[in-house]
């Protein structure tokens, strides 16, 4: 398995007043095709604002910033540091216009990159199945 791993951006986020939106570059237009059947998308990003040595270094957070709970793995969290430093989000898509996806909300900051967008088909396991730590 090789040890590094190239990302490019293949968009990026725009926020502007009451508007989201994902810019999809050039090179990559031809991936929309078909993407306005689907309601929702999954969006992949590069936490740009947070890539430096000593965040990708942080194993270990309170999840949501909050001291009152308990000390937990990044991997158990939606933490932004990590040693990857990817982030996944489900959107809803409003429309798709040329290479601009709007979106209706993004937890992803203004020109943040991003690297990869999956059509969303849900799978529905039983509730019973779903278990959840008690500081969700």
């Amino acid at each position: 398995m090789p040890e590094t791993f190239q990302i490019f951006p293949v968009g990026t986020v725009h926020k502007k007043e009451e508007k989201t939106w994902i810019e999809i570059l050039e090179p990559y237009a031809d991936a929309l095709l078909g993407l306005e059947g689907f309601s929702h998308i999954l969006v992949l990003f590069w936490f740009h604002e947070n890539d430096t040595a000593e965040r990708r270094k942080t194993l270990r957070v309170h999840p949501c910033k909050d001291e009152k709970n308990p000390l937990t793995g990044v991997f158990g969290t939606h933490s932004p540091r990590r040693p990857n430093l990817i982030g996944l989000t489900r959107c809803k898509v409003k429309s798709i216009e040329g290479r601009c996806i709007h979106i209706e909300k993004i937890d992803a900051f203004d020109e943040t990159p991003v690297i990869d967008i999956k059509c969303y088909i849900p799978d529905s396991p039983p509730e019973s199945e779903i278990r959840l730590p008690d500081w969700v």
